[in-house]
């Protein structure tokens, strides 16, 4: 297979693959980089990964989201990959790949925010030094969210089924449990901020507020910096006579919903009611389409 191909391959992948390839390829350029140096992973990832302390952090700010795609070890990356290729197809059958990313940024930096307020302010964890690495608070916020979204949604885990709101609570609990007496205690707690972040955003959004509004316009932003402008070909030409417009000025008021939307509405509101696997062949046809227009 050729770069082109790969190149055209992963232009054409959902944002869940997209993820999952550069996790992987950091991984790998982080790993073989420790080999060839001859050094621990630690040294190369220094500059990326979310130190505790506040003034590192002022000299290392964008480590509140770098952190996220570094890992140590095959099983801390192939769990975390697996969880997002899993949960984020659900999440992806009903809202578009810009929310999809909207939720999985902002869970890994309410993670990276939460374990920097614990070892600052709480006393158990309070004068001690580390650092954190890992996508574990942004692939919650994934789980969590759609979790708490659909929660009657059921899938397949071996031979019986099981609701998403059940699997939710027992990844909450299992990792609450484990906080007091585990080593990695801050890795713990920022779980707890990306997955608190995906149920606070999913019930907010049930009630139609968009709590990632603004950040998706500020990913439109930063990436509109990145275009070429592009010059139009036209000239401008001055004319001395006017002419009426003989457009028909629409009847639907500014702020109605398009029967389009409509539609997806009352889908949504039946899955959150019911669960996917509630919908029709036509409605899940209908929703998959207009999450790619």
């Amino acid at each position: 297979m050729t770069i082109n191909n790969l190149s055209y391959q992963y232009k054409t992948a959902n944002i869940i693959i997209k993820l999952i390839v550069i996790n992987v390829v950091l991984f790998l350029f982080v790993t073989i980089g420790s080999w060839v140096f001859k050094s621990s992973p630690g040294v190369l990832m220094k500059w990326f990964v979310l130190p505790t302390e506040f003034n590192s952090l002022i000299l290392q700010v964008w480590g509140l989201l770098t952190y996220s795609f570094l890992h140590f070890g095959f099983w801390h990356i192939f769990w975390n990959m697996l969880m997002l290729y899993w949960f984020g197809q659900y999440v992806l059958n009903l809202f578009t790949e810009k929310r999809f990313l909207t939720i999985y940024l902002l869970g890994a930096i309410c993670g990276g925010i939460l374990f920097v307020l614990a070892y600052n302010f709480f006393p158990v964890l309070s004068g001690q030094l580390g650092y954190l690495i890992g996508a574990s608070a942004a692939v919650l916020a994934i789980v969590i969210f759609i979790a708490a979204y659909t929660p009657n949604t059921e899938v397949r885990v071996i031979f019986f089924n099981v609701k998403l709101w059940q699997i939710g609570l027992f990844v909450v609990l299992s990792d609450l449990i484990q906080l007091p007496t585990s080593g990695n205690a801050g890795g713990l707690i920022a779980h707890m901020g990306g997955a608190a972040f995906g149920y606070i955003y999913a019930m907010q959004l049930k009630k139609g507020n968009d709590m990632g509004s603004w950040f998706e316009k500020l990913m439109d932003g930063i990436m509109n910096l990145f275009k070429p402008k592009k010059k139009s070909p036209l000239k401008t030409v001055h004319k001395s006579k006017k002419y009426k417009s003989t457009r028909k000025t629409s009847t639907t008021k500014t702020g109605s919903k398009s029967p389009n939307q409509q539609k997806i509405d009352a889908i949504l509101d039946k899955i959150s009611q019911s669960g996917y696997e509630s919908l029709t062949k036509e409605e899940k046809d209908f929703l998959f389409k207009a999450g790619k227009e």
